[in-house]
């Protein structure tokens, strides 16, 4: 567990301070003081490992040296209690080595203080401290006046801004996480107080060199070790502190995290030993078993508990089934809608069906851009019809802002509801349907908290979302486990993008595929390279203006990972629109996050919710008018709002926003700029923004190259559950395998380690399940071998078994044939399903062969898995195809017009679906007489159903939404 610490201080002489002298210990490096006439020596100092003087633009280069830099600021600064410098110091995670640490600092160092005009003074120490552990940190001196070719100038006031400090804090933070997460590094900082974490302890005072200095009595030095000791005591006492403050973010947590939070909040190495020894023997310490790398990983009670109520709340909720809606409102909510231009896809329907006739716990998987709140508007109408209210909520405002614009529902935030629920009012009743978009985003203790007020009041759920998109900011991955558990339905068409290719991406990187994608994208020129990502990002606002200049219409954004480079984009943007005179007069706005110029015509994002302005956090319009004391601004919903800004100063320029704002939202053109935290669920939801285009921006200095670029973006780092780790078989617990347990490979791992003549003990000492495992892992291998050889021969793409059977590489086909044998006795087309996984990805076999079989199991199941799917969504057609057939002879019999024309209207729908749908039309190629086709034409399957139904395809076609 990373330690996240950030200090600044002034050093100044009233202090009694010299800058020389600082310079001089933080370097470990002997200076002369042309002031004093003295030199200070620290040259025997240990522990810095990296020391250099940063210089901006501008300034005169004999200042790089650090004994005339701090020798000028001394002469410069004629007062006695002169501020001489600034110092900024923070911690280092000890999870990177030292070359790693030393680029984070100066990274960090160059874009926030040297660009910004300062003179740094950068020192990293990496001390070791009494524990035997590294304490690595960095000493950033930086300069308090502008410096020029003439020497320094005038103080820069606004260096000392309050806010800036606390925007520092907050970057650093952000600074850290990413290249934590660049590097795959499985931790992350956070820049918030203990107590806004939630966290039961006291902040500990950073134990500076001038209290090491004056020894054991110093007061910071002794009230540092004060509060270490009693928060140490804290956690003896109590060791489900330390488990609760763990478990806030992540479900699940490996001993090195234990030790790194134990040893943050303790004071000395008994007491660790002790708090170490009081959570490891807690009752609430629950392990789980080791995970891919070897490292065990543990939960606390609390966790599984929450977990269980969680499972028994949404179990209780399944079972029921009292909210069915009768059929007549159904058909009258789909009449309605059909009279709009609305018709819903084969798979909307499906997902209507599911909502409002099955049972009172729904759950819908949508891709992004697939139309789950129109098919939500629909269920809505039939919900009301049939006399039950329903409510909407998302956990951010901006998301349930888009629910009720895009289905009609009433909806909040949850934390309202549950605000509203703890005072007493507005309660849920039997009578309600609880409607919860971007459910994916909810961690595990706020969804059993929803679900289990929902199952005592006896109230309907429906779950919307898509475990793909961004995860949960809280421990665990709830919507993900309930969709698995409890079944869902799935739509899959996506109905955002207006062009097929695009389409088609959207699901690649729904379903994991986003090298592919990125390939469509880079084959449309929409993926485009800079040497740095500052090049990046000019571009990407020059493409950015010229579409705004070009088609002033059209909405767009600008997505980023990060808020720092938001700002960046912002500043950028705003900087074209004063160069091309798009901004009127411009007014400065002391805001939450400090000072920023506003100008009529302006783009501004709304930070936080507010009920009586009737706006939500990441709400944006335009700005029509603004004053040192009133701005008014046009929503982009149409409406207009008018505040004063000492009531109301959270806001900030909207022409960029990071992606985590942006999931639910729909534009017409996106500009995405990537940065190595993004993953495979951030490049999801920002490659699926838009409807017409989008414009990937990246620098060569984040990403080499392509490849690169489509590793970084493709990383998986789905939350995990506890219930994931438990002993149930390893096929319904895919997410455990996505992270790496294996069973039968830490069995195989061990018996490749053991010598040849104890390996005979050891089997026998297996259980016939590890034994049947160890030899599943065996044939996969085997028949990898042959498979790999195969390819490696191939001159064209012919698939394996064509290549056999031309009798091309006979030899290889028998010892291929033998080897399939052997594979399929452990399931049913094991190879055939292994060989489409190598033919989608060739590498895969050549690593199988080499005995890393991990991977090639995961692509395996994903193949069945995938057919699975294929055959569900088959028999779903079929089913719903001969409903329709049986409701469209009835109504014809019964002169209900209306009726037929419905039923016939959605059958014209499905078969035209299928025109952009190879993949189901060739799984129902061999059901043609359940769809009333006995004799085939040679048609494509949707025209030959039109043809031998007397479908009107033109007119069954509904509009895209």
């Amino acid at each position: 567990m990373a330690i996240y610490h950030f200090s600044a201080k002034v050093i100044s002489r009233s202090a009694g301070s010299s800058a020389v002298a600082s310079a001089a210990y933080r370097s470990a490096e002997r200076l002369h003081d042309d002031r004093l006439d003295r030199s200070h020596d620290f040259t025997n100092k240990a522990g810095v490992v990296h020391s250099e003087v940063m210089l901006p633009e501008g300034a005169p280069e004999q200042l790089g040296d650090r004994s005339t830099l701090w020798n000028a600021v001394e002469a410069t600064e004629l007062r006695k209690d002169a501020q001489l410098a600034r110092e900024i110091e923070f911690a280092i995670p000890r999870e990177l080595d030292q070359q790693q640490g030393i680029e984070l600092a100066r990274d960090f160092v160059q874009a926030e203080f040297v660009d910004r005009g300062m003179i740094a003074d950068l020192n990293v120490h990496w001390d070791i401290g009494a524990d035997g552990l590294a304490r690595p940190h960095a000493h950033v001196m930086l300069t308090m006046r502008e410096a020029s070719e003439d020497g320094f100038g005038k103080k820069e006031r606004d260096w000392n801004r309050t806010d800036l400090i606390e925007a520092w804090r907050e970057r650093w933070a952000s600074h850290v996480n990413e290249r934590l997460a660049e590097l795959d590094i499985d931790a992350q900082i956070d820049h918030r107080s203990l107590e806004a974490q939630g966290i039961d302890l006291e902040p500990q005072t950073k134990i500076g060199a001038p209290s090491l200095r004056m020894g054991a009595e110093a007061d910071r030095l002794i009230e540092h070790h004060a509060i270490a000791r009693e928060n140490g005591e804290r956690i003896i006492a109590d060791p489900g502190i330390a488990l609760d403050a763990i478990t806030k973010s992540q479900a699940t947590f490996t001993r090195r995290d234990l030790a790194m939070f134990v040893h943050r909040h303790s004071d000395g190495k008994d007491q660790f030993d002790r708090a170490m020894s009081a959570v490891e023997s807690s009752p609430d310490l629950v392990a789980l078993g080791k995970d891919g790398r070897g490292s065990e990983r543990f939960t606390s009670r609390d966790m599984i508990e929450v977990e269980a109520r969680l499972e028994s709340a949404s179990a209780s909720i399944a079972e029921r089934q009292h909210h069915r809606v009768p059929e007549r409102s159904q058909l009258r909510a789909l009449a309605a809608a059909e009279n709009r231009g609305l018709v819903l896809s084969g798979e909307q329907r499906l997902a209507f069906e599911h909502a409002t006739v099955g049972k009172d716990l729904g759950v819908v998987v949508g891709y992004a851009g697939s139309g789950k709140s129109a098919m939500l508007g629909v269920a809505r109408e039939a919900w009301e019809d049939g006399g039950l209210r329903v409510r909407g909520a998302a956990l951010s405002g901006i998301a349930a802002e888009n629910l009720e614009a895009g289905s009609g529902i009433a909806s909040r935030t949850i934390a309202s509801l549950e605000h509203q629920w703890s005072q007493g009012r507005d309660l849920l009743s039997p009578g309600d349907v609880l409607v919860i978009d971007e459910a994916g985003m909810i961690g595990s203790r706020q969804m059993e908290r929803v679900l289990s007020a929902t199952n005592d009041a006896g109230a309907k759920v429906v779950l919307v979302g898509d475990p793909q998109q961004l995860q949960a900011i809280e421990a665990g991955a709830a919507f993900r486990s309930i969709a698995e558990r409890h079944g869902h339905v799935e739509i899959t068409e996506i109905r955002r993008q207006q062009v097929d290719w695009q389409r088609d991406a959207t699901r690649h990187l729904a379903t994991g595929r986003t090298a592919e994608a990125l390939d469509a994208y880079s084959a449309n020129d929409m993926v485009h390279a800079a040497e740095t990502r500052e090049a990046a990002r000019g571009e990407l606002i020059e493409g950015w203006n010229h579409e705004r200049v070009a088609d002033p219409d059209c909405s767009r954004i600008i997505l980023t990972h990060t808020n720092d480079e938001v700002r960046a984009l912002n500043e950028l943007a705003r900087g074209r629109l004063r160069g091309d005179g798009a901004l009127s007069e411009e007014v400065s706005i002391t805001t939450e996050r400090g000072s920023r110029d506003f100008a009529a015509g302006d783009r501004l994002m709304f930070l936080r919710n507010d009920r009586e302005l009737g706006v939500k956090n990441g709400s944006l319009g335009t700005v029509q008018s603004v004053s040192a004391q009133r701005m008014a601004v046009l929503l982009d919903d149409g409406r207009s709002v008018a505040f004063d800004t000492k009531d109301y100063a959270h806001i900030e320029h909207g022409y960029a926003a990071t992606i985590h704002k942006s999931q639910g939202v729909t534009v017409d053109r996106a500009h995405v700029l990537a940065t190595p935290g993004m993953d495979q669920h951030s490049s999801y939801v920002a490659l699926s923004r838009h409807r017409e285009s989008v414009s990937l921006h990246y620098g060569r200095n984040d990403f080499a190259d392509d490849g690169k670029l489509a590793r970084v973006l493709s990383r998986e780092r789905a939350k995990d559950m506890a219930g994931d780790y438990g002993e149930i078989e390893s096929v319904e617990r895919r997410f455990a395998e996505r992270r790496g347990i294996s069973f039968r490979e830490r069995v195989s791992e061990l018996v490749r380690k053991v010598p040849e003549k104890l390996r005979g003990l050891i089997d026998g000492m297996l259980t016939p399940e590890a034994d049947r495992q160890v030899r599943a892992q065996a044939a996969v291998r085997r028949h990898a071998r042959e498979v790999s050889s195969i390819l490696l021969a191939q001159e064209d793409g012919t698939t394996i078994t064509q290549l056999v059977d031309e009798g091309r590489y006979a030899p290889m086909g028998q010892e291929l044939a033998a080897a399939r044998e052997e594979l399929n006795d452990f399931g049913a087309n094991y190879s055939r399903d292994f060989e489409r996984a190598y033919l989608a990805d060739q590498p895969l076999a050549h690593e199988a062969a080499n005995g890393q079989v991990r991977r090639a199991i995961l692509a395996m199941k994903a193949v069945q898995k995938a057919q699975e799917a294929g055959q569900d969504r088959a028999d779903q057609f079929v089913d719903r195809w001969q409903k329709l057939q049986r409701n469209s002879e009835e109504t014809y019999q019964r002169g209900a017009t209306g009726g037929y024309r419905s039923a016939r209207s959605e059958m014209a729908n499905m078969a035209k679906s299928l025109q952009r749908d190879p993949q189901l039309e060739s799984l129902l190629a061999n059901r043609k007489a359940e769809l009333g086709i006995r004799v085939a034409s040679g048609r494509p399957l949707g025209n030959e159903l039109a043809f031998r139904h007397g479908l009107d395809l033109g007119r069954g076609r509904g509009i895209e939404i």
